[in-house]
């Protein structure tokens, strides 16, 4: 399996004042599911965005990707319509190149990402905060085996995985292990910029 990530071309300097919130974590740790709570949280605050990865594959119900084929993705690349994109398992991502805006006009972008592009965005954008979402390796296991996905692969592949990047450290860490309704409250803290409570 091979990761790369690439920002847009022509982005000069750290774009802000706004805040890129990135959401990482191993597959089965439920990070989509605690971004859809977060969204639903904040959908009545206009400045807090949830841009919709474009991914080359299908969407499942649990995600709120736009699913489009590897041709339209590379057209849409080199047309420069991506903030980033980056490859992995088998397939490419990208975020839309409109959070710049969002992000220029003072609002909060947040989306999953990536690991290995945590490094390019904190050099790309001003405000970076990166939110490991994680669980204990049988949660995970459980997790994915209930999925049962077939672009996710090998599930011990996915659970030894690991990237040694110190760009990649988190700056917040959310053990998603109880209900995902606490800790999506615990997300929307780290969105609204209002600390953890202890």
């Amino acid at each position: 399996m091979s990761e790369t990530a690439t920002t847009a071309e022509g982005e000069a300097g750290a774009i802000g004042p706004g805040r890129l919130v990135l959401v990482v974590g191993p597959s089965g740790a439920g990070k989509d599911t605690l971004l859809r709570l977060a969204q639903a949280a904040c959908a009545d605050d206009p400045s807090v965005v949830f841009p919709r990865r474009i991914v080359t594959r299908a969407s499942s119900p649990d995600e709120d990707n736009i699913a489009i084929s590897p041709d339209e993705f590379d057209r849409a690349r080199d047309h420069g319509d991506f903030a980033v994109h980056w490859d992995a398992h088998g397939h490419s991502y990208a975020l839309p190149r409109e959070i710049n805006d969002h992000i220029r006009a003072g609002r909060t972008a947040v989306a999953n990402v990536s690991r290995t592009v945590i490094g390019a965005l904190r050099q790309t954008y001003a405000n970076v905060v990166v939110v490991a979402i994680t669980a204990p390796p049988e949660v995970l296991a459980q997790r994915l085996a209930a999925r049962a996905r077939q672009s996710d692969g090998n599930i011990a592949e996915r659970l030894t995985r690991s990237i040694d990047d110190a760009t990649a450290q988190a700056d917040v860490t959310i053990l998603n292990a109880g209900r995902a309704e606490d800790h999506s409250r615990e997300l929307v803290r780290v969105i609204r910029n209002e600390g953890r409570r202890e």
